[in-house]
């Protein structure tokens, strides 16, 4: 694990993608608004459609205040756009009564709308500084080829996967490790054509030394 996370660190810090939401100072609502944005779209469309979205919608007030059918038609470029809407209206609603403060515990996250064990996780790492894995079908993915594949179809059923992502990210820099892994699983350690032969973990990748 030690080695697997060096690794991929140090690529990051030489190959990692620049994000504005990775930039110091973003507020709490632009990142955990920024992660349901993310859900099952890739990280470079979000990028070109972050600044506009947050123009229009710059706060919980202006998103709560937001209708259905214009949400809905402002997400439409990223696709999801009816569910996408309903999860962050429902979810701006209740973050207004709350102030903006984000629960520190799991199941108080867990209880608000669209938020689950993803979100929460992201909620944790961005908000509360804790070391919580981003664990999506990316880290899964290059997990599985270093260790070995899991017994589960769901990733967050997985006590073997799970463990493996909280090891990971235990250490001094779980937000780095975090987005070190989903850049690395994204340009290196592809669903298809992995560069394997360029991998600097490939001498002890299960995945690798099999193929």
């Amino acid at each position: 694990m030690d080695h697997l996370r060096q690794v991929l660190l140090r690529w990051y810090e030489a190959n990692g993608r620049s994000f504005p939401w990775r930039d110091e100072g973003r507020s709490p609502y632009e990142l955990i608004v920024t992660e349901v944005l993310l859900q099952r779209t890739r990280a470079g469309v979000v990028g070109e459609f972050w600044g506009g979205f947050f123009q229009a919608y710059p706060d919980w007030c202006k998103l709560a205040a937001a209708t259905q059918e214009e949400l809905s038609f402002f997400l439409r470029p990223l696709g999801l756009w009816r569910r996408r809407a309903d999860t962050l209206r429902h979810l701006a609603q209740v973050m207004v009564c709350r102030r903006g403060c984000w629960p520190k515990q799991r199941d108080d996250l867990e209880d608000l709308p669209g938020v689950g064990q993803y979100i929460a996780n992201a909620a944790l790492l961005l908000c509360h500084d804790e070391r919580h894995p981003l664990l999506d079908t990316n880290m899964a993915r290059l997990l599985e080829r270093y260790f070995g594949s899991r017994k589960l179809a769901d990733i967050r059923d997985d006590p073997y996967l799970q463990e493996l992502a909280y090891r990971l990210v235990r250490c001094g820099e779980p937000k780095a490790v975090n987005w070190a892994v989903l850049d690395y699983a994204a340009m290196v350690c592809r669903p298809r054509n992995p560069e394997c032969q360029d991998c600097q973990a490939r001498g002890r990748c299960e995945y690798a030394m099999n193929t």
